[in-house]
């Protein structure tokens, strides 16, 4: 049975991010016995500045896209349902604030080590998107380490200090520099890009064709 490579690019802040890989796990479901699959998570970061201090998202994405804040409340709602036909918690997506997700990535680098890496994503987007939390926060991110059964005091000693940084860093810059300028981006193979949060349908026909074509093609 072949199996596919799929490196993910994405941000924890994103929630297009989530609804793409919970699209992505029902094309892996439908192609079962079929195919199999490896998935890794790279880092992005929509908002990287680190010394910024959180802002209403409303305000945030009306001011960043030019529109009105009743705008952007109706496409928040618009992905609130689609999230929630997706079996997501998205219910204080629209009470969330701006923060950076660097830490947070380091999280998910160290969790990777302990093949948890997917279920730390789970467990981040969960926090921002269904709790609105801070997951810029020690705290928080301590929290849904521990939530998914990872050591707290252990990622607390990984937040106090540098670790993982420099592999979040090399992410961001690879990606960067091979035309990733938007997230979620799903690189199949090494080799096949699939841009945003794509139907399940749309990500079986894909991977069916990909997986018929040879290493150079």
């Amino acid at each position: 049975m072949k199996t596919l490579q799929i490196d993910i690019v994405s941000d924890i802040a994103c929630p297009w991010c989530a609804i793409g890989y919970a699209r992505l796990e029902q094309a892996m479901s439908s192609l079962a016995g079929e195919l199999t699959f490896q998935v890794e998570w790279h880092a992005f970061e929509l908002n990287p500045d680190k010394a910024s201090d959180g802002e209403p998202i409303l305000q945030a994405l009306s001011r960043k896209y030019g529109r009105s804040v009743e705008e952007m409340e109706a496409a928040q709602r618009n992905m609130m349902g689609i999230a929630e036909g997706l079996g997501l918690n998205f219910s204080k997506m629209q009470e969330r604030f701006t923060c950076n997700t660097f830490d947070a990535h380091r999280l998910v680098k160290w969790a990777g080590e302990q093949n948890r890496q997917t279920d730390m994503k789970m467990a981040l987007f969960d926090a921002y998107f269904g709790h609105a939390a801070d997951i810029s926060d020690i705290q928080v991110l301590i929290d849904c380490a521990e939530s998914i059964g990872l050591d707290g005091s252990k990622a607390r000693e990984i937040l106090a200090s540098d670790a993982f940084a420099e592999p979040v860093r090399a992410d961001e810059a690879l990606y960067q520099q091979s035309g990733v300028s938007a997230v979620p981006a799903f690189i199949i193979n090494n080799r096949h890009l699939i841009s945003g949060a794509q139907e399940p349908e749309t990500l079986v026909n894909a991977f069916r064709e990909i997986a018929t074509r040879g290493p150079d093609t």
